[in-house]
């Protein structure tokens, strides 16, 4: 399913095939948290901006709308009329980041009220799968603990230990839904996690652990979530060499268009992260030379694009002075406009990158990215 096209030191170009299409290598998954991009982006927009993984939320989709109602609706891909991959992150991190009061983890799972109303909830590693294989992803995410970027090892240690035996239940529950007759998706496959805070030899011990279950794909969560740039980047130089090669690696939650070049380097091939839509709907853009704010007072007379050269929606029909003013007057349009801005650029990025690696001028590509971002240039 997976094949390495080109391959320039630790960075790698592949195509993954799966049951709902071809993904290319390095991807940026747009998060549709709710089965939808904030904003007001279809899924027609994600189509025209050639977006090829649509990343939804397992925790959100459970406790609103509900897992059993999308079902019954054909899944989410009939149900939010998407027809290429999605994959669906566990709601492991959604437990530990939005609960933070009455929360007990057990070794059966965990047990805390949900964000919107209050009531009690169980997830553990069964129901995490039976909730995904409800939504018919085509990737599910293992149920995992995601511990604090900065924890100690007293902490790590028994943590990522319950997460390795949470993957193994997993693995048998997965295996069970895709036999039964009514599941959606019979061939969803699942993505193992490896965890262990900022400490090398527990994220190395664990990722040879999950490596060993010959999963279809493996995932390096657990960071950008306190640590610093450099701890992240050291992980990745520590932990991505005993991933299995011949697998893809997601990097969960990252990042900056800086972070995404550095992690690509380091032999990452999938991301994820909010910044494209929730700065969007800020008035926060993304350029080659970086991050605009759209709402300052320059760009109150300036007629050009957000970017120059940039074939989006926003930057072949409005000036900066234009979606200024939207988002100035709360139109929906200026949101609209910076998000589908933004998950342009980051895929039209991405589209850069596999085309660097494959033409083997990795090296210098990344050298320029790198250097247009840190030049501060803003062309203002």
């Amino acid at each position: 399913m997976y094949k390495i096209v080109n391959k320039i030191d630790r960075a790698k170009s592949a195509t993954f095939e799966t049951v709902d299409g071809v993904i290319e290598t390095p991807c940026f998954m747009n998060v549709g948290t709710a089965a939808a991009i904030k904003g007001a982006v279809s899924t027609e927009d994600l189509n025209n901006i050639s977006t090829q993984v649509l990343l939804c939320n397992t925790y959100h989709l459970h406790v609103r709308t509900g897992d059993l109602l999308i079902k019954k609706l054909g899944g989410l891909k009939k149900f939010a009329n998407w027809d290429r991959p999605i994959l669906t992150d566990s709601g492991g991190f959604q437990v530990f980041s939005l609960v933070s009061t009455g929360r007990k983890i057990k070794e059966e799972g965990v047990y805390f009220k949900s964000h919107i109303d209050g009531r009690n909830i169980f997830m553990g590693p069964e129901e995490s799968m039976r909730i995904q294989s409800n939504l018919g992803s085509t990737i599910a995410m293992a149920f995992d603990e995601c511990p604090p970027a900065l924890a100690d090892l007293q902490y790590i240690k028994p943590s990522v230990e319950r997460t390795t035996r949470w993957l193994e239940r997993c693995i048998i529950e997965m295996n069970n839904l895709n036999q039964l007759e009514d599941t959606i998706n019979k061939s969803q496959m699942l993505w193992g996690i490896n965890q262990g805070g900022v400490i090398d030899d527990i994220r190395i011990e664990h990722a040879k652990e999950i490596a060993k279950f010959d999963l279809p794909g493996y995932a390096v969560g657990g960071l950008a979530v306190g640590e610093s740039h450099e701890q992240m980047y050291h992980i990745l130089d520590v932990v991505v060499p005993h991933l299995p090669e011949n697998k893809p690696t997601y990097l969960m939650g990252v990042g900056t268009p800086k972070n995404i070049i550095e992690s690509v380097d380091r032999g990452i091939d999938f991301f994820d992260c909010v910044y494209p839509s929730r700065n969007g709907r800020h008035g926060h853009v993304y350029t080659k030379y970086g991050k605009l704010n759209l709402l300052n007072q320059c760009y109150e007379l300036d007629e050009r694009p957000i970017e120059d050269g940039c074939e989006c929606e926003a930057c072949k029909r409005y000036s900066r002075a234009y979606i200024r003013h939207l988002l100035k007057a709360k139109e929906m349009l200026g949101m609209r406009l910076c998000v589908m801005h933004n998950l342009y650029y980051y895929n039209h990025l991405m589209k850069t990158i596999r085309v660097a690696i494959r033409n083997n001028t990795w090296k210098d590509v990344k050298k320029k990215l790198i250097n247009d971002i840190d030049s501060k240039r803003r062309d203002d």
